[in-house]
């Protein structure tokens, strides 16, 4: 990581502006606080990826966030391609100014230099390929799979930097963890995957119910009682109505636990922000 950030800070050098590529599920907890101390002074558009994910009215909240803050933010989903046609044209209004400049200096043609960072897992690459219209970057859905520096031609005005998906050494609470479990940003092998599916399914019961009632059919008997049920034990209905058995008639618990987390991770659960504003 040390290493990473210090090629990052290096490479900022190169470039006119930045693009910093965040979850649009968790704002803040994908929001790596050392590329924001080191982007500090560089131009900045800020993209609020897999925004098909989240929930539509915290988008908006949260797009007025940050440009309440004098920060320029938008949303897209790379997949689809939602939200890259504005994107391309923030970076020609943020460069504009420089752009006149150049020309005057008789420096006119040359291309924008963008840099595109954020933490692993929110779709940097995806992103890149659907600009590009290309599938060049090597693209995966494990952390951290774009490996080196590469640069990408997007069109005659704009050339894009990529970089590896850096996070930082010491998060700030045990909640930004957490968060960066849900969406899949830590690898699963580092916090316990039935704790982080407990969390996750006790955050829906008190903020999306009817999501997780609805999408595992529960009974409405279960659902009258739910003011006292624990969380552990809507992930053991889940397992029984999914038929997460083992021996005996007992629940996998880590099958079920690895079902929720899979279903928010892809939208089956519907479109929700666990960071709200």
């Amino acid at each position: 990581m040390l290493k990473a950030k210090k090629q990052i800070i290096e490479d900022l050098k190169l470039v006119d502006i930045v693009i910093e590529l965040i979850d649009a599920r968790i704002p803040i907890s994908s929001r790596n606080p050392d590329i924001q101390e080191i982007t500090k002074n560089k131009k900045k558009i800020i993209v609020l990826n897999k925004c098909d994910l989240s929930n539509e009215t915290e988008n908006q909240k949260w797009i007025s966030f940050f440009e309440s803050k004098g920060e320029i933010a938008i949303l897209t989903d790379a997949n689809s391609g939602y939200g890259i046609p504005t994107l391309m044209k923030q970076i020609e209004n943020v460069m504009q100014e420089q752009q006149l400049k150049m020309e005057q200096k008789g420096r006119s043609g040359r291309k924008v230099k963008a840099m595109i960072l954020g933490i692993p897992n929110v779709g940097k690459s995806s992103l890149i390929n659907r600009i590009s219209k290309k599938t060049s970057t090597n693209v995966g859905n494990k952390p951290g799979v774009t490996r080196q520096k590469q640069w990408i031609r997007i069109n005659e005005k704009v050339e894009l930097l990529d970089t590896p998906g850096v996070l930082w050494p010491k998060f700030e609470s045990e909640e930004v963890a957490m968060h960066l479990s849900f969406t899949g940003t830590i690898k699963e092998e580092i916090l316990d995957k039935v704790e982080v599916a407990y969390q996750l399914t006790k955050f829906l019961l008190e903020n999306y119910k009817e999501n997780i009632y609805n999408r595992y059919k529960l009974d409405q008997s279960f659902i009258e009682n739910d003011l006292e049920r624990d969380p552990y034990q809507v992930m053991l209905e889940i397992g029984r109505k999914r038929g997460c058995i083992i021996n005996g008639g007992n629940i996998d618990e880590e099958k079920v636990s690895r079902l929720i987390l899979d279903e928010f991770k892809n939208g089956k659960l519907g479109r929700i922000t666990i960071e709200k504003r």
